[in-house]
This record gives C-alpha cells, structure tokens and sequence, in this order.
C-alpha cells in the first residue's frame, strides 16, 4: 500500500504558525482510515514554536534557501533558514523510510508550498515557488500536491499502485 506524507495542519491539528489549522478534508480521512497518512509538519520538526511569528522566503524560492542563497525570515527579521532545512530534511527521512512517492503539502506555506510562494515582503505579493521542503522533496522525486489539488492526488495515488 502506497503511503503519502501530508502536512499535519491539513489533518486539523493545530500547528501553523498562527496556532490554526486547516481540513478536515473527506479524502485525507480515508487515507488515514486506510492507514496511508505520514503526517508531518516540517516548522514544527525542525523546532518552531506554536504560535510563532509568521515567516517567509526572501525572493520566495525554497530552492535557493536549499542552496544557501537565500534565507527565511520572520516578519521580526530573525534567520530561521536552520529550522526550515532541518524539517525539510526529517520530511524527507520519512519519505525514504516509508518509501512515499506522493507528499500533499500546505499551499503558500514556506516550508510546503509547491506551486507559489510568498515574496519574502510580508505584504500578500505571490510569486512563482515551492517551500523548503517542497523543493526538497521534488529534489528526491516525490510529486507534491497541495490541498486544492486533493482529486489530483488522488488520481496519482491510484496511478502509482496500478504500475
């Protein structure tokens, strides 16, 4: 059985970084009905509070802060590159370990967003980008969804255990 990595957030627990959460969502309660869900949420992995400050990626492209070339800040200005790369990196330790193919990630977030991200400017202003750990893990190969894009997800899910 296919196992999928999920941002904790979008299972309702509360652990963004304004204390919410987001969901339920019918398919993800399937998923964990079937014993599919790896929740993770990589901020809070990596040693982030909850609450905390909100916080983005300068230039909003977790490829670059992967790299080195670009840090993620808070709205306060303190450096939280360390905790981002750290979450990241036991995301994708959990990958390897379960052998998941398939991540569904928080949209926008700067750890999980994997279509756009935050400009880094704390103003709203999109751009085009993945999170830290999104781009991490579509660096190792794992497709990554987010939660508007649950009947996509869950087409691959089935994909992958027709293959």
């Amino acid at each position: 059985m296919q196992k999928i990595l999920v941002s904790r957030c979008l299972l309702g627990h509360r652990v963004r970084y304004d204390g919410g959460a987001h969901g339920p969502f019918d398919q993800l309660q399937q998923w964990l009905d079937e014993g599919r869900v790896v929740a993770l949420c990589p901020e809070v992995a990596g040693g982030l509070p909850t609450p905390r400050p909100p916080a983005e990626i300068r230039g909003g492209q977790g490829r670059a802060v992967l790299d080195g070339r670009l840090p993620v800040l808070t709205i306060d200005g303190e450096d939280v590159t360390a905790a981002f790369v750290d979450g990241a990196e036991q995301a994708l330790a959990l990958v390897r370990e379960h052998g998941i193919q398939l991540a569904l990630l928080k949209a926008r977030s700067p750890s999980c967003g994997n279509l756009e991200n935050y400009d880094g400017s704390f103003s709203g202003v999109r751009v085009s980008g993945e999170g830290v750990t999104a781009a991490l893990l579509k660096r190792a190969g794992v497709t990554v969804f987010n939660e508007a894009q649950l009947d996509e997800a869950a087409a691959e899910l089935t994909r992958l255990e027709r293959d």
